[in-house]
């Protein structure tokens, strides 16, 4: 594998997963929380995961795997391999604890409003722990996000962008807690940033798994499951997450038109 392919996989990767540090940034410069924006934006980055994973990975997929397995096996292979993204992902989701839902649709001046009235330390802790819980989630994105980008980077940059903006609010979740629990800013953007890191660490073993066991069909089967958790990510958080803000038909003009910037970046680029 080209080292420069490499490198631009894992910088994709971190920008995506340490936008959540921008989500603990935006609470200490606003007081409201534009929630036509995004909702069109949700719908935005599910159109894109959407588009790119039926119309660009999953048909790479099973080319992958039919260097090596041809005839019936192969689309065997390749569906089996999308379920089974799904299947990890909604596992990751049910077994994880719920003691604060990191997918749950947050705005600045609600968080202000509810956290501000607990205690010092529940606060933190509860902050803490939805840092941990979201790095779990965020585990599989930055295993997406790297062998999409590996495989094509102009694909890697939308993923990367949608997953980015799917990051911020979950930036605002930890951030708030935190910054009302110690007063720092720091230590709030601190805890929110670091939750990205996981993406990074997703990338890496994705890469360990490719320089171990690099085969057509290995990487094809890996391609197809990427394909499976960005679409159980898009149906499962982020069109909910578009329609909780109240604006369902900004949330589908969003998604449209994030499929139609797909469709026409990989017609034209």
């Amino acid at each position: 594998m080209d080292f420069n392919y490499i490198f631009y996989a894992f910088a994709l990767t971190a920008l995506a997963g340490l936008s959540t540090g921008i989500g603990g940034a935006i609470v200490f410069f606003t007081r409201t929380t534009n929630t036509k924006l995004l909702s069109i934006a949700f719908g935005f980055s599910a159109g894109v995961m959407i588009y790119v994973s039926f119309v660009e990975i999953f048909p790479q997929a099973l080319a992958c795997i039919n260097t090596e397995i041809p005839g019936w096996l192969c689309e065997l292979t390749a569906v089996g391999a999308f379920f089974g993204g799904i299947l990890i992902t909604a596992l990751i989701d049910r077994f994880l604890p719920s003691f604060e839902n990191p997918h749950e649709v947050h705005k600045v001046e609600d968080l202000k409003d509810k956290e501000a009235a607990k205690k010092v330390r529940k606060l933190f802790r509860l902050g803490v722990f939805t840092a941990l819980i979201i790095a779990l989630h965020n585990f599989p994105e930055g295993l997406s996000t790297f062998l999409i980008s590996l495989q094509d980077i102009k694909v890697g940059i939308a993923v990367a962008i949608a997953i980015a903006i799917h990051n911020i609010p979950e930036g605002i979740s930890i951030s708030v807690p935190i910054y009302y629990a110690t007063g720092s800013r720091k230590k709030a953007f601190f805890y929110s940033a670091l939750s990205g890191l996981s993406e990074p660490i997703g990338a890496f073993v994705g890469y360990l798994l490719l320089t171990t066991f690099f085969s057509q069909a290995v990487f094809g089967s890996v391609l197809a499951a990427v394909a499976g958790i960005m679409v159980f990510i898009s149906l499962d958080q982020l069109l909910p997450a578009a329609r909780e803000y109240g604006e369902h038909h900004l949330a589908v003009y969003g998604l449209v038109g994030g499929m139609a910037v797909m469709a026409f970046s990989l017609v034209i680029i």
